[in-house]
């Protein structure tokens, strides 16, 4: 089977652990998004704490448990540089749906940041740390 994601998908998810690779893989069947940012590194990291974009220096992106995803309205021609990024939080929610169904389909345990009460992030899903220490 051909892979739903775009080559700049999967070198976005190089690094990421391959059970999350697994569930991205999967939703990307049922919902359009493109692949943000998988792994990264510790000095990328604090740039965004700097920033205000992540409070923590304890993410899950930099052990390669986390990715960041946005929604991507296609213009028709199935490549995503040509359509349109979304970030608002309906699509965010359609986009949550599948991978939450990915995950449970995949029997992989997944946390969506846009359910976090005190610093919600839609486009963060992450390997929860119960399951994934």
């Amino acid at each position: 089977m051909r892979s739903p994601l775009s080559i700049r998908d999967h070198q976005r998810l190089a690094g990421v652990h391959p059970d999350l690779a697994r569930v991205v893989e999967r939703a990307r069947l049922a919902v359009p998004f493109i692949v943000v940012e998988g792994l990264r590194s510790k000095e990328r990291q604090a740039k965004l704490v700097q920033a205000g974009a992540s409070r923590t220096m304890n993410s899950r992106h930099i052990t390669g448990h986390a990715v960041d995803l946005a929604y991507w309205l296609d213009d028709g021609d199935g490549v995503p540089g040509n359509g349109e990024v979304r970030w608002d939080w309906p699509l965010a929610r359609k986009l949550a749906a599948a991978m939450k169904a990915a995950a449970k389909e995949e029997e992989v345990a997944l946390v969506w940041g846009g359910d976090w009460a005190s610093f919600p992030d839609g486009p963060h899903f992450e390997l929860d740390r119960r399951s994934y220490p």
